[in-house]
């Protein structure tokens, strides 16, 4: 079906032609022009009446499950809130449990803007399900774990899911899931079942998804046991080789950083549950000055408390001002890019985050007929500072709408929302 959005305002993303008032046409999946084409026939037009359209958003690092513990352990720093709250609880969890929890999820940021997203969790073939039904790219790994060294980990028990996963799901849902490998932290593997894990990834030719130097405490104890940063530990391990996402990063040494750069490591900023856990504040500005890609992510629910991409927009803009007096670091464009098109290549896009043609038909019209929009100057001044995640009104994904005009199309969310309130009232007795 070819598609015709009218009477827009376009951030695309390119640098190019950032702000295009006008049209986009749309081709099956695939962007046909943005601007004017006379020569464009289409079956459908939708008229923008002047609101934005632009890129959706990428969420670069989550845990899609853990929307179902919401509020369930808060105030409490990352070790403990970990190891005392958060895994004891996951280890009841089923793999329906982690099904309607990642439809829940995707629920939460098909209305929010986000079209991708990088998940990191276990039983995850619920997750790659829910990823399909919804419409949504995704980037799904098992983590693993392993705290006492074996033999042999030919027949370790994640890393079998971990393959079984990839054999499954890699490349399902039309190419719009692809999995990848996690070895979850230094802190919860051993040096050698690292290095198990990246010749794994090697052969495969997987990307890898991680959690690097997410806390002090995390970097102070990986030096006193190794002798080396969790950057260093995961570069001696032999990671670093295929396209790898290193989630928080807010202790990385100028030594880290260079090796972030050198291997083209893709670095995902996390303010708001870096801020909740009090992980402390990464210092993203002086990242993407060293020329490493930086992406945002929201983290899971449980530690966030949602999945609003907007709001991290918000701090990565914010944040970085405040710390470093500085009302220049992250402009409104820096922060919109770490939103779409830097996430789009930490997951290995190579056709979304931009608007333009030839690329994915992946986008998302925003609602600026609303008070707190009106007036405005400045098209990308006012989605990182202003707009609200309810302010998205349609989100489109290889040109089919998951959502429009505020209504989801992929998924059932009466359902989705009666299986979890059950699956709420269960885990509450835990508490």
């Amino acid at each position: 079906m070819n598609i015709l959005i009218k009477n827009a305002v376009i951030i695309t993303m390119d640098s190019e032609s950032p702000i295009v008032k006008g049209d986009i046409g749309i081709k099956g999946q695939t962007i046909s022009f943005v601007g004017k084409d006379n020569t464009f026939t289409p079956d459908r037009i939708i008229d923008a009446k002047g609101n934005i359209v632009m890129p959706g958003l990428v969420n670069a690092h989550t845990h899609t499950p853990m929307s179902l513990l919401r509020s369930y352990a808060d105030d409490l720093n990352l070790q403990q809130w970990l190891f005392d709250k958060i895994f004891p609880i996951e280890d009841t969890f089923t793999e329906d449990d982690i099904y309607w929890a990642s439809m829940l999820s995707c629920v939460e940021m098909i209305q929010s803007g986000t079209i991708a997203f990088a998940d990191m969790y276990f039983l995850n073939k619920g997750t790659a399900k829910a990823a399909i039904q919804s419409g949504m790219r995704a980037n799904i790994c098992r983590g693993l774990q392993c705290f006492e060294d074996k033999p042999s980990f030919e027949d370790d028990e994640r890393m079998c899911e971990a393959l079984e996963l990839y054999r499954e799901f890699d490349g399902s849902g039309d190419g719009r899931v692809k999995i990848d490998l996690s070895p979850h932290a230094v802190y919860t593997n051993t040096p050698k079942y690292l290095e198990y894990i990246a010749n794994m990834a090697g052969k495969l030719g997987a990307g890898v998804h991680t959690h690097i130097s997410e806390t002090f405490v995390e970097n102070e104890e990986c030096i006193k046991k190794h002798g080396m940063t969790p950057t260093a530990l995961l570069d001696s391990a032999g990671f670093f080789k295929t396209r790898t996402i290193a989630a928080h990063c807010v202790y990385l040494t100028d030594e880290d950083v260079n090796i972030f750069r050198e291997k083209d490591i893709n670095i995902v900023h996390n303010p708001t549950s870096n801020l909740k856990l009090a992980s402390g504040i990464a210092p993203v500005g002086k990242y993407m000055q060293a020329g490493i890609n930086v992406a945002l992510g929201t983290d899971g629910a449980a530690s966030n408390n949602n999945l609003n991409m907007f709001e991290e927009i918000h701090l990565a803009a914010l944040l970085q001002k405040g710390v470093n007096k500085n009302p220049t670091d992250i402009s409104a464009e820096d922060a919109l890019k770490m939103a779409t098109i830097n996430g789009a290549k930490a997951l290995g896009l190579k056709n979304t985050g931009v608007l333009k043609a030839g690329n994915n038909a992946d986008l998302i019209i925003i609602n600026i007929d609303k008070p707190h929009l009106t007036p405005y100057y400045n098209a990308h001044a006012l989605v990182a500072y202003s707009v609200q995640a309810s302010d998205v009104e349609s989100v489109m994904v290889g040109g089919k709408f998951l959502m429009e005009k505020g209504q989801i199309k992929t998924l059932d969310v009466e359902q989705i929302t009666y299986e979890i309130k059950k699956k709420g009232d269960r885990i509450r007795c835990h508490m």
